[in-house]
Parts: C-alpha cells; sequence; structure tokens
C-alpha cells in the first residue's frame, strides 16, 4: 500500500527504508519504493537511509524523479557531479540513469531492482530523468527560469504519447482501445470527485481518531 506523505522534504525515505526493514525482519518478499526529487537528493535523510539499507541488504528502490529544477533551482547548480546515481557507488549498491520518460525502460531497471532486492542483495537507487511540465505551485511561472523551447522539447516526449505509440506500434492495442482507457480514468475520476462533493463533513468528534496511538 501507499503510506502516503507530508510536506518536509525527504521524510518519505527514512520511512520507505523503515518499512523495508520490516519486510525483512517479517520474511517477507515484499519490496519498499520510495518516490522523491531532485531536490530531496541532497538532503541528509536519503543518505543516512541508503547506509542504513545498504549495510542491512533492505529490500527497498531508492527512485529518484529528476524533474531537472528544485523548485527553481537548476539540478546542475545543486548537484555536485551532475548525477544522483553516481552517488549509489558511495553506498556500495548499484546506481542506475534511466530515461523516466518512457515507462517500458523504467518497467526493466524496476524489474531488475526488485529481483534483486528479493533475492537478499540489497537496495538500488535508480535516477530517472522527467520533466515537470508545470510550475512548483499555482503562483510559479516556470519561465521564469528556464525557456520554452524547452519546455516543449520534453513535452514532445511526453511519457504517455510515446506509451501510446508503443501499444500502437507493437500491435498491443488499438486506437479504440486507448480511447476506453482514457474514457475509463476520466470516468473515474469524475466519480470521485462527485463522491467527495456530495459527501458530509467528517464529525468535529472525530478530529484525534488515528492520530495518537492508545495503549492498554
Amino acid at each position: 500500500g501507499m503510506l502516503g506523505a507530508n510536506g518536509v522534504v525527504g521524510s518519505n525515505i527514512p520511512v520507505a527504508t523503515g518499512v523495508a526493514l520490516s519486510a525483512k525482519v517479517r520474511g517477507t518478499d515484499q519490496v519498499s519504493v520510495v518516490f522523491f526529487g531532485d531536490g530531496a537528493s541532497s538532503q541528509g535523510s536519503l543518505h543516512e537511509a541508503m547506509n542504513l539499507a545498504s549495510i542491512w541488504k533492505l529490500p527497498v528502490l531508492f527512485v529518484c524523479e529528476n524533474n531537472r529544477y528544485a523548485e527553481s533551482t537548476p539540478f546542475e547548480y545543486a548537484v555536485a557531479g551532475g548525477s544522483v546515481a553516481n552517488r549509489a557507488a558511495g553506498y556500495a549498491m548499484p546506481g542506475v540513469e534511466v530515461d523516466g520518460q518512457s515507462a517500458v525502460e523504467m518497467f526493466e531497471v524496476a524489474r531488475e531492482a526488485i529481483a534483486r532486492a528479493r533475492a537478499g542483495d540489497g537496495p538500488t537507487l535508480i535516477e530517472a530523468h522527467t520533466y515537470r511540465y508545470n510550475g512548483h505551485m499555482g503562483a510559479d511561472d516556470p519561465l521564469g527560469y528556464r525557456t520554452q523551447e524547452e519546455q516543449d522539447y520534453y513535452e514532445a516526449r511526453d511519457c504517455i504519447k510515446r506509451m501510446e505509440e508503443h501499444l500502437l506500434d507493437g500491435g498491443y492495442a488499438t486506437e479504440s482501445d486507448l480511447k476506453a482507457i482514457d474514457e475509463g480514468a476520466l470516468a473515474a475520476v469524475a466519480e470521485a470527485a462527485k463522491f467527495a462533493d456530495e459527501s458530509p463533513f467528517p464529525d468535529p468528534s472525530e478530529l484525534t481518531t488515528d492520530v495518537y496511538v492508545s495503549y492498554p
């Protein structure tokens, strides 16, 4: 399942590493996968987690979604050496760079890393090169720190568009199949939004439910 997130950059990384430790202690074949941005790649929490995960051979995948900008800070300005994946060498684990705009390449890299984790060989650091089309937040104008040409280049290589082309060219799906998928996704979102709009607000008495641990 998904354990949720919060606004503290990189705070999900130790949590995911703890989940991997739990899986190892319980002897399951579960693998923990944690996603974070290039901005979080310089947080101490990542390096502490990678060190422990490597020492204890934990089944965890550290996946950096390198979208080139941490808010408005260019990746090249903030990350020494120009690579997140190269940092894996310092923690004795594989570091892989992959085209994050290709679902097929991501699948292949993830499959290998998951197999490695389940074999007891420990973690993998994956750096997925991708792009953030919009601003960091609603009021952010990305053209204040990057060019329209750069944005157009990445939008032309959109991962969904490329996956559609792959499915059509390989004969895995038809145009009608893809249309049905799109319509189904839009319908599911509309239904969820309608359910939320029509649902009552929570009762104030539930404010602290599942917030604090209760001991017998």
